[in-house]
């Protein structure tokens, strides 16, 4: 328990003398141990979540793209085939970074693009680009996953080229 930050505040807070003036943080006293449990679950999860895309952003491009892909098959996508889904991102990939087979025959699918920024946001062009990678697939259906977000001329542009198709 100690390696919580939430605890180590309620030991100090609980050993303090009854007489001395409370810390912005003692207010742990007044939490539920239900309310503490959650504030460290969601500590946790924080932590993890940073850990976890500072490793993503280190590792080579490909990474990403395959543990997209992987993760969209573990969600069901592609039914129960751990074959339905494969990262292409390669040089010739025709700008799609991984295809997920909704069906065994292979005729209904999920194109997916992965793009793995640490500082940049997916632009308006990025999405044009997608848009007209899944126009050459003759696709109905295209995914766009990110580790960083969407600039507003990004969204106004998948909004716009979504309602023309």
């Amino acid at each position: 328990m100690e390696t919580f930050p939430e605890f180590k505040l309620f030991r100090e807070v609980s050993d303090q003398p009854s007489g001395s003036a409370p810390t912005p943080e003692a207010n742990l006293k007044d939490l539920t141990p239900d309310e503490i449990i959650r504030s460290a679950h969601a500590e946790l999860d924080k932590s993890l979540s940073v850990e976890l895309l500072a490793k993503v952003l280190a590792a080579p491009p490909d990474f990403f793209e395959r543990l997209v892909v992987q993760l969209l098959v573990a969600m069901g996508y592609g039914g129960s085939a751990a074959e339905a889904g494969r990262a292409l991102g390669k040089s010739g990939d025709g700008g799609v970074d991984g295809v997920i087979d909704q069906d065994a025959l292979g005729l209904d699918r999920i194109y997916v693009q992965a793009k793995r920024y640490a500082d940049n946001k997916v632009s308006a062009g990025d999405i044009r680009d997608f848009f007209g990678s899944l126009d050459r697939f003759k696709a109905s259906k295209g995914l766009f996953v990110t580790t960083s977000g969407f600039s507003p001329a990004a969204k106004e542009t998948a909004e716009l080229l979504s309602v023309l198709c």
